[in-house]
């Protein structure tokens, strides 16, 4: 729909504006008890005390100790910055003024029972096809859609990306607790989610109609209900025109969310940039795709990560400084590089949220103390 009230702007502005990518955050969060950290059904209790003009932009989840917002898309960082620090902040008041605590992180890090699932009717079919799945308190991710031109221009980009992800897989890691102990991992959600039949590293698509009949298969095969249940870690949205990358834990602070979403964004314009110039997509055997990722879910970025342009093992903050360096042009095209530069300092400086975890335990031994920090970061 045409906007109203807006200055035409000059062609050369348009054209520039128009080789800009919009990118907008979706983000989900753990509701605990405030006293002792654990997953509580709170979600219409929250909901409750949501204000009226904001509660187009949040929704229930899956589980009811689960709530989630989403940003408007838009062109500038600031604007994305702005949107997830007013609904994290009106979210975080929402959930004190009903009795709870909200959380950015990746799953419940203290023991408890696990909360029903939200009372829908596709979540009830979800439950009865695949039972025991559920993951855990609540299995918390952050999706960024980047708008693209059209399906089959997506489909390329999904190729594109594929080999990238594993470095932005190490970048969100949130969280290294579960059931009161440390899993070894830096994502434990990534190891609950991949209990779901329809989770897995995105394909090579040879077209549109390729993805369009993957989808009609896996829903006959009976590990998708329908094709909101498609988990691949890159997709096209079933919504929107865009690429959504659904890799990440949810990001402890708006700080880090506005960094991946700004790595999305440039890793999409990119890839647009390579197809339009005939550059190859790097081939990726699958199975070391996988392992690249079970990599980056065990170590984030404190340990080390596959570089799938030859097998090898290498720290893991040498293949995200090399794939910022690949992804520089389009970063400056966006007026992003500053930001990022700025923003990976202080990631270098502080670390993954799954480090942050657990330099908190490490200090004083409490995981209500890390369920407490994890709440200061949120809120911002």
């Amino acid at each position: 729909m045409a906007m109203t009230g807006q200055v035409a702007e000059a062609p050369d502005v348009a054209a520039e504006r128009a080789d800009l990518l919009t990118v907008g955050v979706e983000e989900e969060f753990l509701l605990v008890d405030p006293h002792t950290g654990a997953a509580v059904p709170a979600v219409d209790l929250v909901m409750e005390q949501v204000p009226a003009e904001l509660r187009g932009q949040v929704e229930r989840e899956f589980q009811t100790s689960q709530i989630e917002i989403g940003s408007p898309p838009g062109l500038e960082l600031s604007s994305i910055r702005h949107s997830l620090g007013v609904l994290r902040t009106a979210l975080a008041d929402a959930a004190e003024r009903a009795g709870v605590r909200l959380l950015a992180i990746g799953t419940g890090p203290v023991d408890g029972p696990v909360p029903p699932v939200v009372d829908k009717p596709r979540f009830d079919r979800m439950i009865e096809r695949f039972r025991l799945l559920v993951p855990g308190p609540g299995n918390n991710g952050m999706h960024v859609h980047v708008g693209v031109p059209d399906p089959e221009t997506g489909v390329q980009v999904l190729n594109h990306v594929r080999p990238w992800l594993p470095v932005l897989h190490a970048v969100t890691t949130n969280s290294p607790f579960s059931a009161g102990e440390d899993t070894g991992y830096a994502s434990w959600r990534s190891v609950e989610w991949e209990r779901w039949p329809s989770v897995a590293p995105t394909p090579f698509l040879e077209s549109h109609e390729h993805y369009e009949r993957l989808i009609r298969q896996l829903i006959a095969s009976g590990v998708m209900l329908d094709e909101g249940m498609l988990y691949w870690y890159a997709r096209l949205s079933a919504k929107y025109p865009t690429v959504e990358i659904r890799i990440g834990d949810v990001c402890p602070s708006v700080d880090d969310a506005v960094l991946v979403a700004a790595l999305v964004r440039g890793m999409v314009a990119t890839a647009m940039d390579d197809i339009t110039a005939g550059r190859p997509r790097l081939r990726t055997d699958h199975h070391l795709l996988v392992a690249a990722h079970w990599r980056a879910a065990h170590d984030g970025l404190e340990g080390n990560g596959v570089d799938l342009n030859d097998g090898e093992l290498r720290p893991a903050w040498d293949l995200l400084d090399q794939l910022v360096e690949r992804l520089s042009p389009a970063l400056e095209r966006h007026g992003d590089l500053a930001a990022v530069t700025d923003l990976l300092g202080e990631l270098r400086r502080h670390g993954t949220g799954a480090a942050r975890q657990r330099a908190v335990f490490a200090r004083t031994g409490s995981l209500v103390d890390v369920v407490a920090d994890v709440a200061r970061q949120t809120r911002g």
